[in-house]
């Protein structure tokens, strides 16, 4: 499914989103999928930490009703003007708040579709978070969660000469290089859809994001993109190679 996003326009259909690029084209592809599943009905979409809107804006755009909580009030400023330079102002939510307290911020069972990317690895309690997202879904609702690879990051480290760093992340139960790392955790495909379904959603997808984009020379990603995009969706479910990916997508449903 993934590799047909090649091949079809960004605004086919109602969904006008970002030009396709590494680092996002999975991720639109996977929601795409599930907007067309859902088709001629207007969803109830939570992103948290969704910052500036570049999801939020988008889906506004496609008709749907989108309420953003992130803790970040310029963030959640710079989201306010994307949307009204987009006109979909009466469509987007602001809402300042952590993940930590979000099932103090959302009605539960009131969402149809949920995002929470790159929030995961930075939280006090990711299971509490989990918890919230599944509570806020209606039964049959979606969630997306991207959250940082534990490979990706010993492997990188280690090609840029941090062998010590490398060996710290690889022997961490965490997957986190110490204090000064602004990581608290990354996670292994199964760590994160344990956690998910723990959570009680069942996991339909599990997609890597920028399996190469971060280890190529900037020449090479930059000179060749259109190949780079077309590769990174060829491997993007594929093990091993999906699991060496930077972040790690997942998508999941709440039991009807």
């Amino acid at each position: 499914m993934v590799t047909r996003l090649v091949e079809v326009e960004q605004t086919r259909g109602r969904l006008a989103g970002p030009p396709l690029t590494p680092r996002t084209a999975v991720i639109w592809s996977v929601l795409r999928a599930e907007l067309d599943r859902r088709a001629g009905t207007d969803l109830t979409v939570l992103d948290v930490g969704g910052g500036t809107g570049g999801f939020a804006v988008p889906l506004a755009q496609a008709g749907h009703q989108v309420t953003v909580v992130d803790a970040n009030p310029d963030a959640l400023a710079a989201l306010t003007r994307r949307a009204t330079d987009a006109g979909v102002a009466d469509r987007v939510r602001a809402v300042q708040g952590d993940g930590d307290a979000l099932a103090g911020l959302v009605e539960p069972a009131s969402v149809d579709l949920v995002l929470c990317h790159a929030v995961l690895e930075v939280v006090d309690d990711p299971a509490a978070v989990v918890a919230a997202l599944a509570g806020a879904l209606r039964p049959g609702g979606a969630a997306s969660a991207l959250v940082a690879g534990r490979a990706a990051a010993v492997l990188g480290r280690a090609m840029t000469g941090q062998l010590d760093a490398a060996a710290l992340l690889a022997a961490s139960s965490s997957g986190a290089a110490g204090s000064r790392d602004t990581h608290r955790r990354r996670f292994t495909a199964d760590e994160a859809a344990v956690l998910l379904t723990a959570a009680g959603l069942e996991v339909e997808e599990i997609h890597g994001v920028r399996v190469l984009t971060d280890l190529l020379p900037a020449a090479v990603a930059d000179g060749q993109p259109a190949a780079l995009l077309e590769l990174e969706l060829a491997l993007a479910a594929q093990p091993p190679w999906r699991d060496l990916a930077a972040q790690l997508h997942l998508f999941a449903r709440r039991r009807a």
